[in-house]
């Protein structure tokens, strides 16, 4: 055993955060008592010859980012090579100061609307989503059930993505299909990114001056994968992802709200399977299928250059986007913000800029000069007279993990 692993600590602070992908885990550790981040790294091309692990230690003002290309294969070798980085640094997972390890998990369904300690139960309803989260819930039970078997003795908490937008109402989050068919197979919009809407929304009321629970905030979650919500007083209200993470904006590479007739038509007319569908709504749509690219940056060039289809695929991506702002608009009545996040919503002022332009009557503005400064802390960009408040504020879903993870495992109740 390592000294650190038999020192006494009173009250354990540190908060491991893993994201498990069908290939890949995303991982940060950080200390509770600021937030600070201790160690953060990726594991990617599991199961791959070429897999490779980055880590990079952050104590003591930060250290060499370590890499190293090695077949790694399975989910549990990864997370044992995870362990023996941290190890590396004195960050061992076999510390006391380890508190918890905290677990993004794609969907919960309805029955989880909070972070939730894992037990057999849990895990097994975590299984039974299945079938609404092929991509995603196997992966996180892989990371689930090796972190758990590393550190048995270890309160392991999952977060959900759906959490966040259980608040809906059924008027909401019901599809206008028989009800007996929906709830056999337990189809209605669940929505997603939700620790990103959560930590958003409550960043801006804080930006606001103002309790989340008076402020009432559009999030636009503007990523690879995009998604809005309609928070009110704190609680989400309606959100534009669905059953999948394929409903609502126009993405990356997915389609968004598309006409359901549409998959029928191609499997009549073209000779589509199911299958074939799948990818092309899911991989082969959005940015990418409308011009060639998912790169906002890159499409921005190419406008530059006069290229007239990536200045069709950002005025068909923009003017969703204000079909949203303005749907939710209506929803919540009376707007005290806009906020931006994620890749595209932080980084792309053009976006910004193109998404309130001509929303001046709903009291939306945003100030040129404010709007083209770069920062990574929240902001606001819109002038001071505007009604509505316009802010940037860049998302840290590893953080609101991590708080929520540490507030169950310390909480009386626990």
């Amino acid at each position: 055993m390592t000294t650190e692993s038999t020192a006494p600590v009173t009250d354990p602070t540190r908060v491991l955060v893993l994201n498990s992908g069908s290939s890949s885990v995303k991982y940060q550790l950080l200390d509770m008592r600021d937030g600070a981040r201790l160690a953060v790294g990726l594991v990617e091309r599991i199961g791959e010859e070429t897999s490779r692990l980055v880590h990079t230690p952050l104590t003591d003002g930060g250290g060499e980012k370590r890499e190293r290309t090695a077949p790694v294969a399975d989910h549990a070798a990864a997370l044992k090579a995870v362990a023996e980085e941290l190890a590396a640094d004195g960050l061992g997972l076999d510390s006391p100061e380890l508190a918890a390890i905290g677990h993004r998990v794609v969907h919960g369904g309805l029955r989880f609307s909070a972070p939730t300690v894992i037990d057999d139960d849990v895990l097994a309803e975590v299984e039974r989503l299945v079938p609404v989260a092929p991509l995603h819930n196997p992966a996180n039970i892989t990371g689930i059930r090796t972190a758990r078997a590393l550190r048995p003795d270890l309160p392991q908490v999952a977060v959900f993505d759906t959490a966040f937008h259980t608040t809906m109402p059924e008027y909401a989050a019901r599809y206008a299909i028989d009800t007996e068919t929906a709830d056999a197979h337990r189809i209605r919009r669940y929505g997603f990114h939700g620790t990103s809407h959560a930590y958003v929304s409550r960043r801006v009321a804080g930006l606001l001056g103002k309790d989340p629970s008076e402020v009432n905030v559009i999030v636009l979650h503007l990523g690879n994968g995009a998604s809005a919500s309609a928070v009110a007083g704190g609680r989400c209200v309606d959100t534009s992802m669905g059953l999948t993470p394929l409903e609502g904006l126009v993405m990356g590479t997915r389609s968004g709200d598309v006409d359901p007739a549409v998959v029928f038509h191609l499997e009549r007319v073209a000779g589509m399977s199911s299958d074939e569908i799948d990818v092309l709504l899911n991989k082969k749509s959005g940015l990418v299928g409308l011009c060639g690219d998912n790169d906002m940056r890159e499409i921005r060039r190419r406008i530059d250059e006069g290229d007239e289809r990536a200045r069709l695929a950002f005025d068909i991506y923009i003017h969703r986007l204000k079909k949203y702002i303005g749907a939710y608009y209506a929803v919540l009545g009376r707007v005290d913000a806009v906020a931006f996040t994620a890749g595209v919503g932080e980084n792309a002022a053009p976006v910004r800029e193109a998404a309130v332009a001509g929303l001046e009557e709903l009291g939306l503005a945003v100030d040129a000069g404010l709007n083209a400064v770069r920062s990574p802390e929240p902001r606001l960009i819109s002038p001071g007279y505007a009604r509505v408040a316009v802010a940037v504020v860049p998302t840290d879903e590893e953080l609101e993990i991590a708080q929520q993870t540490y507030s169950l495992v310390t909480s009386p109740a626990h």
